[in-house]
């Protein structure tokens, strides 16, 4: 008699995982670098993201569905950079006036 297949571990915690550490990055970047750095190290960091997505996806030991959680991972935390990005422009350009 074979056992069941157990329940798949969850493939959300992962990606928000790899969300929390992009949000975390960006506004420690923003806070802690002049504004004429922050995009180059914004790109950096980005880069360092999406192989911290890959190394959270590989450590979960599942392949059915890989790409789909690392590309899950790497457009929100793209997302999330992108929107921390705009409001400390959006705040730059406010304290230029």
């Amino acid at each position: 008699m074979s056992e069941p297949a157990s329940a798949p571990r969850s493939d959300f915690r992962g990606m928000v995982a790899v969300w929390i550490a992009s949000l975390v990055v960006a506004v420690t970047l923003g806070i802690v670098l002049p504004e004429e750095d922050r995009v180059g190290w914004l790109l950096i960091a980005f880069g360092g993201i999406v192989l911290v997505s890959f190394a959270v996806q590989l450590a979960s030991g599942r392949a059915q569905g890989f790409i789909v959680r690392v590309a899950g991972s790497v457009v929100g935390a793209l997302m999330i950079m992108g929107a921390v990005s705009a409001v400390f422009g959006i705040a730059a350009l406010a304290t230029a006036l």
